[in-house]
């Protein structure tokens, strides 16, 4: 069965909000890593708007940044799935899932094929709750920022999830890449 992986960035308060804090080159690099190792991307609407005509367009008009270029190209290379009731439309590259969300991300684990990535807040937290991520990537970032959304503050559990903790990373700047992997 194919691997649901969760990557998301957080201040070290908490906050999910990536209008409180940025990020980095080296934090780029990372995602554009983790992107290259999976083949298929799933987003609820929020997240897929912020990232989609936003790479794309960078992959055809590039910046001056290499990294965020390699990050475009990287993105934009991957299929993926839009969890949207109200998407009207969706580009070549992906692909609308409106109803039956648990079956459908069962399904598309039951594919052959590598690890699937997911981000964002809202859809990943169900996806938790019905125990479907396999594994987390969280990228803490040295800052306070002491208002904004929080991760998982609206979800909930029936019981613990059990992780374990199966690689740190330390990043210049103070950033730290914890991964967990369900125990």
């Amino acid at each position: 069965m194919r691997k649901l992986i969760y990557g998301i960035n957080i201040s070290l308060d908490g906050c999910c909000d990536h209008t409180k804090f940025s990020g980095s080159e080296e934090i780029l690099d990372y995602f554009r890593e983790l992107t290259e190792s999976v083949d298929l991307i799933i987003y609820g609407r929020k997240t897929f708007e912020l990232m989609v005509p936003y790479w794309p367009d960078v992959v055809k008009n590039p910046s001056s940044d290499e990294a965020a270029n390699a990050y475009a190209r990287a993105f934009s290379s991957v299929r993926r799935v839009l969890v949207s009731r109200t998407a009207n439309s969706v580009d070549e590259q992906t692909t609308l899932i409106r109803d039956n969300l648990r079956d459908e991300i069962m399904k598309l684990k039951q594919q052959p094929g590598g690890a699937i990535s997911t981000g964002g807040v809202e859809l990943p937290a169900q996806l938790i709750e019905w125990g479907l991520v396999d594994e987390f990537h969280m990228v803490v970032h040295p800052v306070l920022v002491g208002a904004g959304r929080r991760l998982f503050s609206e979800m909930q559990l029936p019981e613990n999830q059990g992780l374990k903790l199966v690689s740190t990373e330390v990043l210049t700047n103070g950033y730290v890449v914890l991964r967990y992997e369900k125990s």
